[in-house]
């Protein structure tokens, strides 16, 4: 479970940002907690905010946090006696700062606070170009680990004993990898746990400029290796299928075979095919047909792999965190969606984090005021957030939609009162 994300100096955000999913006091929408925990946290998370206002930029910030983690720790290994630590370190692009001011500062800040397997993670640590400048690390408020570029590395008293012998580790690699290739014990426990949450509890899902939304034009989608093996599985995903009434009424596996020009001979591979009903003309069913997903819509598409990740994460708990859900959605999947994680059968405390422009589901029967976040970026190009909570004005019983339409909460794009061409 996710508790807080914090960030600074990322891109459009130039200062200090927490998105903080600890509850509030709030009375309303008790099913919309997470209790029993070491913190009341909030199941739901929804972003809004005008184009460019720093949006993307937020999920951006997760993303690249889980992927430096997955480039230090997700490859494959070797060490040296000199506890020099990962010798193959997956390469990733720069990571631009906040560039809209005279002087630049490169350092970049990245925290994390999760629950998983009864223990509470604290993790962070700050980079400028591929260089760490600090890094941290602490259980259940025990520190193991605190790393700076000036004074080196100091252990916590509860693991001093296990980690003195490991002060050696490069510049541009986490120190967090050495520990997961030398440690042992404890330790190893530790750093296996913190793997597994990155690993199969945390998902960050981006919209794609570049993502197919012409039917006939997409050959793929993402797919759980569950929905090819997973009989039970599947039907489960064909069951909420049928349940948003768009013509589908099974999804099947068939295969073809195809030549591997690296084995030199041909395979079987597995396909994805989504069964529709055939009628007569005086409407009664005379027959199916299988058609590839490229004949499916893309809304459609979008739902099947999101339902996917949803059912896993109902199963298991988790993080998934979506920029731009509600894009080719109708208004009541995304609500569907939304609905599946606030309510009551949400057992294993999975969490959902969008951003989205549905102002359909932007209201007080939908949402807590602490779940509702915008994002708006000021004259000089800095992105900020706040939640509806902290807006001291906003009654319990306001009309949120209508009143953001109308400009009391921000983070609503400016337009001119006239089109370009008559200001000419």
């Amino acid at each position: 479970m996710l508790v807080m994300f914090r960030f600074k100096n990322f891109s459009s955000f130039r200062d200090e940002v927490i998105l903080d999913l600890r509850a509030s006091s709030y009375t309303q929408h008790p099913s919309h907690v997470i209790k029993n925990t070491p913190f009341s946290l909030l199941k739901t998370l929804a972003i809004y905010g005008p184009n460019a206002s720093g949006k993307s930029n937020l999920i951006s910030a997760m993303h690249w946090f889980e992927q430096i983690i997955f480039s230090h720790l997700f490859q494959d290994t070797s060490g040296d006696e000199n506890n020099e630590g990962i010798e193959s370190i997956r390469k990733l692009p720069p990571i631009r700062p906040f560039l809209l001011s005279e002087q630049i500062d490169s350092r970049i800040e990245f925290e994390m606070v999760f629950v998983h397997q009864d223990q509470v993670f604290q993790y962070g640590f700050s980079l400028k170009d591929s260089n760490i400048l600090s890094e941290w690390l602490s259980v259940n408020n025990h520190s193991v680990f605190e790393r700076d570029q000036s004074t080196g590395i100091t252990f916590g008293q509860k693991f001093k004993a296990q980690l003195r012998s490991f002060t050696k580790y490069r510049e541009d690699r986490l120190y967090l990898s050495v520990l997961d290739y030398f440690a042992t014990d404890d330790v190893k426990k530790l750093i296996d746990s913190f793997k597994d949450f990155f690993r199969s509890r945390f998902n960050v899902h981006f919209e794609l400029i570049f993502e197919s939304s012409i039917k006939g034009t997409v050959h793929a989608i993402p797919h759980s290796p569950r929905l090819l093996k997973d009989d039970a599985f599947r039907s489960k995903v064909a069951e909420y299928i049928r349940s948003i009434d768009v013509g589908i009424e099974n999804i099947v596996i068939e295969t073809e075979e195809v030549f591997d020009e690296q084995k030199g001979k041909k395979i079987k591979r597995p396909l994805i095919k989504t069964i529709h009903p055939i009628f007569n003309l005086n409407g009664d069913q005379v027959g199916t047909k299988s058609f590839d997903l490229a004949q499916e819509s893309s809304g459609t598409l979008r739902f099947l792999s999101f339902i996917q990740e949803v059912l896993i994460l109902l199963e298991r708990g988790g993080v998934f965190v979506i920029d731009e859900l509600s894009a080719r959605l109708h208004p009541l999947l995304t609500k569907f969606i939304v609905d599946l994680f606030q309510s009551d059968r949400n057992t294993n405390h999975a969490q959902l984090i969008f951003t989205t422009h549905d102002t359909s589901i932007l209201n007080k029967e939908q949402f807590r005021r602490d779940e509702i976040l915008f994002v708006d970026k000021n004259e000089l190009g800095v992105s900020s957030l706040y939640s509806l909570a902290d807006l001291k004005m906003v009654r319990q019983d306001a009309t949120y939609h209508k009143d953001y339409f109308s400009g009391k909460y921000g983070a609503i794009p400016i337009l001119q009162t006239s089109f370009p061409e008559n200001r000419r």
